[in-house]
């Protein structure tokens, strides 16, 4: 199993990032899209819990994903009809995904602060809201959160079309690069 990424494919630290963060992020946009249609009580406090809790893994592997990111040498875009405009527009929206996947968590928490609840961590602690309740803001957060959230599924949605394109019609290995279990 090759760790770094080669000139023809990523490495599995990369893969492991990229599949854990797009699982998490489904997660977690199911949940705080639904949430509110699971009965009140345990049910709909456990999807809360799972909406926060995958937020903060969200959180706690971009950080490393993004050190990676800058220390290990990626492979170079596999040739194209449509230029280097095409490569430069796959840069800009890699580095959206990244703001997006570090943005709506911490919009996530700016919201419960905001409603003065605590963060729970893992299910292991909390941590206290740092704020004193404030409904107006609370609501304000909360639609930046979800706008950010939005954004950031319908732009991995366009990233999985991309990659999917270039699979199926440039019939190049852009996708396969990527795949799990692939070299």
């Amino acid at each position: 199993m090759q760790l770094a990424n080669s000139p023809h494919a990523y490495g599995a630290v990369a893969k492991a990032f990229h599949w854990s963060i797009v699982a998490l992020v489904l997660i977690g946009w199911i949940f705080g899209t639904f949430g509110e249609e699971l009965p009140r009580g345990a049910p709909r406090n456990l999807g809360l819990f799972v909406h926060i809790t995958a937020g903060l893994l969200i959180l706690a592997i971009s950080l490393p994903r993004l050190v990676w990111h800058f220390a290990d040498t990626k492979p170079p875009p596999e040739p194209n009809p449509f230029g280097h405009w095409a490569d430069r527009l796959a840069t800009f929206a890699h580095y959206a995904l990244y703001v997006l996947v570090i943005a709506a968590p911490l919009a996530g928490i700016a919201t419960l602060f905001a409603r003065g609840d605590a963060l729970p961590v893992l299910g292991l602690f909390d941590i206290a809201s740092p704020m004193a309740a404030d409904r107006t803001t609370a609501r304000s957060v909360k639609e930046v959160h979800e706008v950010l959230a939005n954004a950031l599924l319908v732009l991995a949605l366009l990233h999985a079309a991309a990659a999917l394109f270039h699979h199926w019609v440039l019939r190049d290995r852009t996708l396969v690069r990527m795949l799990p279990g692939r070299r």
